[in-house]
């Protein structure tokens, strides 16, 4: 149980402290730094709307709100799926690359300060085996 509450505790106050740092430094929250920094990294810069929520662990609706705001600073735009005329893209602006880029090192910085320094190549090794462990459980008993 101790070790349950101190991940639950840690992590939230981590998710936090990132998210003032994005916000007080670029404007941005955590979540939408999630979207654009995803969208960065895809292909042609755009997913499917219904694949990006999958990865970000959102319903759709919630995908929906994040972008709106998204949309309305012109850092994402919505594009209508050439194969399935239902779907849509979510698809990373030049603008919004531009903030992902200039966002990348104060999120990188605080990943560094609040996490990483704080622990052992070993602590590291063995975090990051154990969440492995559980990401591979989860990611399997989804699909």
């Amino acid at each position: 149980m101790r070790a349950w509450r101190s991940f639950v505790t840690a992590s939230a106050a981590l998710m936090a402290r990132l998210d003032r740092e994005l916000e007080a430094e670029h404007g941005l929250s955590l979540g939408e730094y999630e979207v654009l920094a995803f969208l960065s990294e895809s292909p042609e810069r755009r997913l499917r709307m219904t694949d990006l929520a999958d990865a970000l662990h959102l319903s759709p609706s919630g995908l929906t709100r994040r972008l709106d705001q998204l949309v309305k600073q012109g850092w994402v735009c919505r594009q209508r799926c050439d194969i399935d005329k239902r779907g849509y893209y979510a698809v990373l602006t030049d603008a919004g690359f531009a903030k992902v880029v200039a966002a990348a090192p104060v999120h990188v910085r605080g990943v560094r300060e609040h996490l990483i320094d704080r622990l052992s190549r070993r602590q590291l090794e063995t975090l990051g085996s154990a969440l492995r462990r559980v990401e591979v459980h989860e990611l399997h008993r989804v699909q």
